[in-house]
C-alpha cells in the first residue's frame, strides 16, 4: 500500500515556497538527499537545499507561487516509492517535471529528487 502522506511533502513544498520560507520547503527532504535543480546545480543534503533555495526566495524566486501536482506513485519496495511530479513556478509561467525517491514507513521523506524545466508540450 502506498503511504498516503507521500503528496503532503509537495504540499509543504508548495507552502513553504509561497511564504519565502526555505526551512518549511527544504524540510520535507532527507538530511543526506541528493538533489538536482533544474539548471543542473547538484547539492547535497537539506542544508545546502534550504540555502540555496534561501537565496532564491529573496532573488528570482522572490513573491513567487509553486503549485505542485504528484502524478504518479510507484512503489519500489516495502520502504522506497519513486514519484513523478509536475509543477509551476507563477507569474512566470515555469513549468518542471520532477522524479524523486521517497523513504517511508515513519515519516516519509525525500532522498533523491531531480528536478527539470519542460521543454514542449507536456502531454
Amino acid at each position: 500500500m502506498i503511504d498516503d502522506r507521500i503528496p503532503a511533502l509537495w504540499d509543504t513544498m508548495a507552502s513553504g515556497w509561497a511564504a519565502g520560507d526555505a526551512a518549511r520547503f527544504a524540510s520535507v527532504f532527507a538530511a543526506d538527499v541528493d538533489f538536482v535543480n533544474v539548471q543542473g546545480e547538484t547539492l547535497f543534503g537539506r542544508d545546502a537545499v534550504e540555502a540555496r533555495h534561501a537565496q532564491l526566495f529573496t532573488a528570482t524566486y522572490r513573491a513567487t507561487t509553486l503549485s505542485a501536482s504528484v502524478i504518479s506513485i510507484r512503489k519500489l519496495g516495502h520502504r522506497l516509492s519513486i514519484v513523478l511530479a509536475m509543477s509551476e513556478i507563477a507569474p512566470f509561467g515555469v513549468v518542471t517535471h520532477a522524479q524523486a525517491v521517497v523513504r517511508h514507513g515513519g515519516a516519509p521523506e525525500i532522498i533523491a529528487f531531480h528536478n527539470m524545466i519542460l521543454k514542449g508540450p507536456t502531454s
